[in-house]
């Protein structure tokens, strides 16, 4: 890769997803900062980046045909994809005796949506692209919750179970076309999608979780993202890194 690869990351305007593509961008990449609904945090981050050249793109990564043309866009403006981040993700708790039936498949849609068939479609897209210039790569962020379980939110844990065997299917389809791709599995993670979480009452329990008696910080994730994204080598294809401080240990 050259040193100024172009990289696309999705929901890049805060957590680990901003933490991403200040890490990206300090190794000299040309970011694509994508967003859902907040541009003015979207902007934040997009000010906070070293160099010049660095774009924003809205899209409902959930609507195939605009991450179509996200795909599109950042591949034509940034003259060639080089790497897709797929860090766009949401979750909801909910005990399963509390919630109906309506709330039990539209959380289902909702969450799946956002956390596996988006980023499905936009590997697509992307593998298209990247097959087309010679390669590139992709790095998909899942959870340790694809392993060890979500009883809170099952939806959550399938997606990102889902995403790992996507990645890894796709890492034997793309790899003899120059096409590789690493997935990243972090546990709780200092973000706002989990500040209420890690505020309540069981926020000293998640955090004893770990050896370290901490949740990770996005800086964390993010260094191991741009490791993924610039200096893996080829044959890590098809990986799943855990990041999780010894949280849970998968044989």
């Amino acid at each position: 890769m050259t040193s100024r690869v172009s990289i696309l990351i999705t929901g890049a305007s805060g957590g680990i997803g901003r933490a991403a593509a200040i890490e990206c961008a300090n190794r000299g990449a040309a970011i694509g900062i994508h967003y859902h609904n907040d541009r003015n945090r979207a902007e934040a981050t997009l000010a906070a980046l070293p160099g010049e050249g660095h774009r924003l793109y809205q899209c409902d990564i959930t609507d195939p045909q605009a991450a179509e043309q996200l795909i599109d866009a950042a591949d034509q403006e940034f003259d060639g994809l080089g790497v897709l981040v797929n860090n766009a993700g949401i979750s909801q708790r909910h005990h399963f005796e509390d919630i109906d039936y309506a709330t039990w498949q539209d959380t289902w849609k909702r969450i799946v949506d956002t956390n596996l068939t988006g980023p499905a479609n936009l590997c697509f897209c992307a593998a298209k692209k990247m097959i087309a210039r010679g390669g590139g790569r992709i790095v998909n962020v899942s959870s340790r919750g694809a392993f060890r379980g979500e009883p809170l939110m099952p939806w959550y844990g399938a997606s990102k179970a889902g995403l790992n065997a996507m990645g890894q299917s796709l890492a034997q389809a793309l790899g003899p076309k120059g096409v590789f791709v690493y997935t990243v599995a972090p546990g709780f993670v200092e973000t706002e999608m989990a500040a209420a979480t890690l505020a309540s009452a069981e926020g000293d329990s998640i955090r004893n979780q770990s050896s370290m008696g901490r949740v990770a910080q996005p800086e964390e994730i993010a260094s191991t993202i741009g490791f993924l994204a610039f200096d893996a080598p080829e044959f890590m294809t098809g990986c799943i890194v855990d990041v999780n401080g010894a949280s849970y240990l998968r044989s």
